[in-house]
């Protein structure tokens, strides 16, 4: 057995009362979310995905938030990859963001839509040109017999006169909260936990115990 139960820090970043609170989650995310920001930290768009088939098997990775509103949280993928396949059989997922340096996290829940065509095709668009060869090249999650045939795949699209348009294979998905957790460590693992929950038209907010 390989113990790592010495392996502990205390979390003394911050605090978080309910009257710090904003009424609205995505208000109070946003605040968080702009100060992970301020605090200059890598890769703050950065949110483990977790999905299950419809038998209930998870699956979680790590994708980046492009951009969120009232609408919902969105990211880009490959709709026949091992997520976008999970999403078609079950549309409820839930993303965490973990951001260290601050001892805090979010957890959000919810069901998730694909994207319009015309938001898929415009963030398509505004992609790096090796970033859109790269999808054009590459069928996510499906097998490749080596990485040759691969970086050939790519040469192939960032050579082609015809342009790179968004496969259809390739787009958005928005999740649509109805949870919300925001997590602040405490020392002595005494955390400041609040849950918020959408239902009938309004959000209500809980204190968890740690």
């Amino acid at each position: 057995m390989t113990d790592k139960t010495k392996l502990r820090r205390d979390y003394s970043f911050g605090r978080l009362s309910r009257s710090d609170l904003d009424a609205s989650p995505l208000v109070q995310f946003s605040r968080w979310f702009a100060e992970a920001e301020k605090a200059g930290l890598v890769d703050v768009s950065a949110m483990a995905l977790a999905t299950s088939s419809k038998e209930g098997k998870p699956t979680v990775r790590i994708v980046l938030l492009k951009h969120f509103d009232e609408s919902g949280f969105c990211w880009y993928t490959d709709y026949e990859s091992t997520k976008g396949s999970q999403l078609a059989a079950n549309n409820l997922c839930e993303v965490l963001f973990y951001w260290k340096e601050l001892d805090r996290q979010v957890r959000i829940s919810g069901k998730v839509n694909k994207t319009s065509d015309e938001e898929s095709d415009f963030y398509f668009s505004e992609r790096p040109l090796e970033s859109r060869a790269a999808t054009i090249a590459s069928k996510q999650s499906q097998p490749i017999e080596s990485r040759p045939v691969l970086e050939n795949r790519y040469k192939v699209a960032i050579a082609s006169e015809g342009g790179l348009e968004r496969p259809r294979r390739w787009g958005g998905y928005r999740l649509m909260p109805d949870q919300y957790e925001f997590w602040q460590g405490r020392e002595a693992r005494l955390h400041d936990r609040f849950h918020y929950n959408y239902a009938e038209g309004e959000w209500s907010i809980l204190r968890l115990q740690p």
